[in-house]
């Protein structure tokens, strides 16, 4: 299988994912390391999700910019090999604009729930936009009438960590788990695809609604 067919068989989880890297590599350029590449990155600088930091000019976009961001080559391949798995699976029901643009919402809404509840931890991370991920995928199983336990395991299991693990970004996770979950019963419920791009057109506006009132303007 050549690298051609592996991207037409998933373009919008492919271009995430390449995106990425390509982010993380400018911030391990920037940072001249590959494990603390956040640490003296103005790119890290510019697009970490911090409350304090999105109240002038563009900062509000850190809450798209942070969900491409990441702390050191695990973190980023941990959330690459969840992309991988979830997001084809995803896109293939979706189609890959409609896809795309749930992924950003999870990103948003998680990135909203962490200027609500945790303004002042520095986040960054795909995590929440992944677990919006999970909870839509439980949804696409429920309405296939497929087995339900593994993609509720696979949020156990998830979740267990979030709440075990340190330096982990519980509201990111929440955040993006109840997005997600909120997104999930409307689409499984439209019956046609311009019905399921009204309700995630929706959606986008609910969530930067809610971030923007969350934001500590001055």
């Amino acid at each position: 299988m050549n690298l051609e067919r592996i991207f037409r068989q998933a373009p919008a989880t492919n271009t995430i994912s390449l995106a990425i890297v390509a982010v993380y590599l400018i911030t391990a350029f920037q940072s001249r390391s590959l494990a603390n590449n956040l640490s003296f990155s103005s790119l890290g600088d510019s697009w970490i999700l911090y409350a304090p930091a999105m109240t002038h000019g563009f900062g509000p976009l850190r809450a798209v910019g942070a969900i491409f961001l990441h702390i050191g080559p695990g973190h980023m391949l941990l959330n690459l090999m969840l992309l991988w798995l979830l997001g084809r699976e995803l896109e293939k029901y979706f189609g890959a604009a409609l896809f795309m643009l749930i992924y950003l919402i999870g990103g948003i809404g998680a990135s909203a729930a962490v200027v609500w509840m945790d303004p002042l931890s520095p986040t960054a991370g795909a995590s929440g936009a992944i677990y919006a991920m999970m909870a839509i995928l439980v949804g696409l199983f429920a309405r296939r009438g497929a087995d339900l336990r593994a993609p509720m395991v696979l949020i156990a299991v998830n979740l267990g960590y979030t709440f075990l693990a340190t330096n982990v970004s519980l509201w990111g996770h929440l955040g993006g788990l109840i997005t997600g979950a909120l997104l999930a019963w409307p689409l499984m419920k439209a019956t046609t695809r311009r019905a399921q791009w009204k309700i995630t057109i929706c959606a986008l506006i609910a969530v930067v609604i809610v971030l923007f009132w969350g934001i500590p303007y001055p």
